[in-house]
């Protein structure tokens, strides 16, 4: 079944808007407040996830950095594709690391899995609607 199935564009600007901002604000949190992120790995039941990868002091600033910079790209339409590819790729020991050891019914970990949703609609799709640059 090869059916070709048509998204309004504006929908999608919607969608992209409002799945970057969290980025973007999580972002700026961590490079605000390096800090609380070491204290939040430190005290994960799966820290050693985390710390693997090095200080978690380090690691608040680069990933603080990364969802900033790639969270705006989304937000612009700039690469999307490779923005939600990056974001996710972020996300996923961020989950890991935090979120999954708090159990399966942790809100949080549920709103990180609405958010790989989010990357793989733009990771499968691309849409280039509204979009400053996408190849």
């Amino acid at each position: 079944m090869n059916t070709k199935i048509s998204v309004n564009g504006f929908s999608v600007l919607i969608l992209r808007i409002l799945l970057s901002g969290i980025f973007i604000v999580a972002g700026a949190s961590h490079l605000l407040h390096p800090d609380k992120v070491a204290n939040r790995i430190n005290n994960a039941v799966l820290k050693n996830t985390a710390t693997f990868f090095g200080d978690p002091y380090t690691l608040g600033i680069i990933t603080g950095s990364v969802l900033l910079l790639f969270g705006t790209a989304l937000l612009l339409g700039i690469y999307t594709r490779i923005a939600a590819i990056v974001l996710f790729g972020v996300l996923i020991p961020i989950t890991i690391t935090v979120q999954m050891g708090n159990g399966i019914l942790h809100g949080p970990l549920w709103k990180n899995i609405a958010l790989f949703g989010g990357l793989l609609f733009f990771i499968f799709n691309n849409p280039k609607e509204y979009s400053i640059y996408n190849k």
